[in-house]
């Protein structure tokens, strides 16, 4: 399976976890890794390329920090401005169909904080609905994300060993994540 990670992280080369997770991913040959901030700092995507390169993928996985209960704002623009009208979606618009996506996110907060009644009222999957729709609405199969939480009180240690997983997470086959 073909595996392309596209991180979405404003300030990569700050970020303890993120960066971590981008070197742990890149010693795997089967994945490939792109980052959005480096590749466009300019915000001016390559839509037709962009495009392209989804073609050559069985599984896309989208690696970002959780801020302000979302993904970060080039992220959006990336899925706005490549997840077109008869392109992903519409008529004609099957060229994502039989694809696997994936979030990876790390969030600062801990995992009870995500849950009715937390401090964030909802559960993190209830916040990647919007992401998840826009998946399945371009024929996509949208799989369970993988989160790790409480970054902000973190080891390297603690980095280290979750980038391994994160790693075997996104290798795992699609049938093992779903059930």
């Amino acid at each position: 399976m073909k595996t392309m990670v596209i991180v979405a992280h404003p300030g990569l080369e700050a970020s303890r976890v993120n960066r971590t997770f981008m070197l742990e991913i890149q010693n795997h040959a089967n994945i490939d890794v792109r980052d959005l901030y480096s590749i466009y700092p300019d915000w001016n995507i390559d839509v037709e390329k962009e495009q392209q390169l989804l073609l050559l993928y069985d599984r896309i996985i989208f690696q970002f920090p959780f801020c302000w209960y979302s993904c970060p704002p080039l992220l959006k623009k990336w899925f706005d401005d490549v997840f077109t009208y008869g392109w992903a979606f519409g008529p004609e618009g099957n060229h994502l169909k039989g694809k696997e996506f994936m979030l990876a996110t790390t969030t600062g907060g801990p995992e009870h904080g995500y849950q009715a009644g937390g401090d964030n009222c909802f559960t993190i999957s209830e916040f990647f609905r919007p992401i998840q729709r826009t998946v399945t609405k371009c024929n996509g199969t949208y799989l369970p994300a993988f989160v790790t939480y409480n970054t902000t009180h973190g080891t390297d240690a603690y980095f280290a060993q979750e980038a391994k997983r994160y790693a075997e997470y996104i290798q795992i086959s699609s049938s093992l994540l779903v059930h």
